[in-house]
């Protein structure tokens, strides 16, 4: 039962995070760093501590006690986190929900069960796989594997996009993905995903933080809940500057006040979007209390995500018109970082 509540908590979290960018979809008359940092206050400034609130009352004092060289590395982490969840909305929107997620997404996929073992490589500690682990034994080996397969996925979704690119009239690629541009789109999905896999470590770095939360007498399923709140600081740091300089760049302040767009929509779309992003990671965090095993949940969470967000980008018809070849280029590249998935699964289980 441990283990489906878990696959059913990653499930839910995986449809909160392929689903999150579609609110924005309806905001009308704002510039793209307008509502991308209007949903953030709610991602990472307002739902983190009113979800601590309710699940773990005592945050404050844990966080408070927590050394402050877990406090640092726990916001380090979530700066570099913020730069590939602000590429991570760029890509999104450079190509689409289906493409996108599914580059950015198995990148971070690859890097989200490696970047932890690369760490412990240099700072080990008790019970942490390092990378030297991963080459020298079987099951590492399998992980690897993994890794290799969903690394060849995201070079098959990238052969698809190139597919689509040529296939399409400028005027039937903006009708699905308004602003689609593969190159642009492609270099950002590629830092997204390498830089988002930070999330994972960010929530390694701050265990300390849960240990002390169940320590203390509050429910496992809500341990993470404390590390989101001092994680989510570092990507709002990140994210409310870049948005800031945009905001300066395109003189969009206006857009907060501008009357002539329906503001009051505006304002809730964004906040749905954010809310919905950070439940993402609240049932991550419930998963992951039940399986008990941070690279195998990131994995399981990942493909989820994935499945998802392809739904949602057959749903808006965003393959729509091309070959019959494409649509099956793409396919196999979805099925090979699914299968990279289960491979990585495979490898953890047999540890």
């Amino acid at each position: 039962m441990q283990v489906i509540a878990g696959i059913f908590f990653h499930f839910i979290g995986g449809f909160a995070s392929g689903s999150f960018y579609m609110p924005y979809k309806k905001v009308r008359g704002w510039h793209w760093e307008n509502y991308w940092i209007i949903g953030g206050l709610f991602s990472w400034l307002i739902v983190p501590p009113l979800a601590a609130w309710l699940t773990v009352p005592g945050f404050a004092d844990i966080i408070r006690n927590t050394p402050a060289e877990t406090i640092r590395y726990t916001m380090l982490f979530g700066v570099l986190w913020g730069v590939g969840g602000l590429t991570y909305g760029l890509g999104v929107r450079y190509l689409g929900m289906s493409l996108g997620n599914s580059v950015v997404l198995g990148f971070c996929s690859a890097f989200g069960a490696l970047v932890p073992s690369i760490y412990y490589n240099f700072f080990p500690a008790d019970g942490k796989t390092t990378f030297n682990d991963l080459l020298t034994t079987s099951w590492g080996r399998v992980v690897l594997a993994g890794v290799l397969v969903c690394l060849l996925g995201i070079y098959i979704c990238g052969r698809a996009g190139m597919r689509k690119e040529r296939e399409l009239p400028e005027e039937e690629k903006k009708k699905s993905v308004s602003e689609f541009s593969l190159v642009k789109g492609l270099v950002v999905a590629v830092i997204s995903g390498i830089l988002s896999a930070c999330f994972n470590f960010g929530i390694e770095a701050g265990k300390p933080m849960a240990e002390a939360a169940v320590k203390a007498g509050f429910n496992p399923l809500y341990q993470n809940n404390v590390i989101y709140i001092t994680l989510l600081w570092g990507g709002l740091a990140t994210n409310g500057i870049w948005c800031l300089i945009l905001n300066l760049r395109n003189r969009s302040f206006g857009d907060y006040t501008d009357k002539r767009t329906p503001l009051l929509k505006n304002y809730l779309f964004s906040a749905l979007a954010g809310t919905t992003w950070f439940l993402q990671f609240f049932f991550y965090g419930m998963g992951e209390s039940k399986l008990g095993n941070g690279a195998s949940s990131w994995i399981l969470h990942m493909a989820f995500i994935i499945l998802v967000a392809n739904a949602w980008g057959l749903a808006l018809k965003e393959w729509k018109g091309v070959s019959r070849r494409t649509k099956t280029t793409i396919a196999l590249g979805i099925g090979a970082i699914l299968l990279s998935v289960v491979i990585v699964g495979v490898g953890n289980a047999l540890k």
